[in-house]
């Protein structure tokens, strides 16, 4: 059973940062890229960013890119988002995900999901 647990959300004022962290279980937490997603009030889940297994490649979303930093430490079976430049468009829970088959970009390729950690940007 695989088990995605995220910490590190909270009440931040805009311009601020952040730093997620999502801790899996299991001993093949190195096989398989992870993703960020985010979800806001009212809406559907929106692919943030994601890293490949070894952490060598990334992607991110054009909303965060240059902003937001995504990273793994394998060893910890734990991956990161650093957040900066925080403003309130960024308000929404965070989930971390691992990726089974299918695009990088779409929820539906993530067949492991955590329970997410809200993060609330004040203006």
């Amino acid at each position: 059973q695989v088990q995605l647990v995220e910490s590190g959300g909270g009440l931040v004022q805009a311009g601020g940062s952040l730093r997620l962290s999502c801790a899996a279980s299991g001993r093949t937490f190195g096989s398989y890229d992870m993703a960020w997603f985010r979800q806001a009030a009212g809406k559907g889940r929106e692919f943030v960013a994601a890293i490949g297994w070894s952490g060598a490649v990334t992607w991110y979303s054009d909303s965060v890119k240059g902003r937001f930093i995504i990273s793994r430490d394998n060893a910890k079976n734990t991956v990161y988002l650093q957040m900066n430049s925080l403003i309130p468009d960024d308000t929404a829970v965070y989930l971390c995900a691992r990726k089974g088959s299918g695009s990088t970009i779409t929820a539906s390729s993530y067949p492991y999901w955590g329970q997410g950690t809200q993060v609330t940007v004040s203006s």
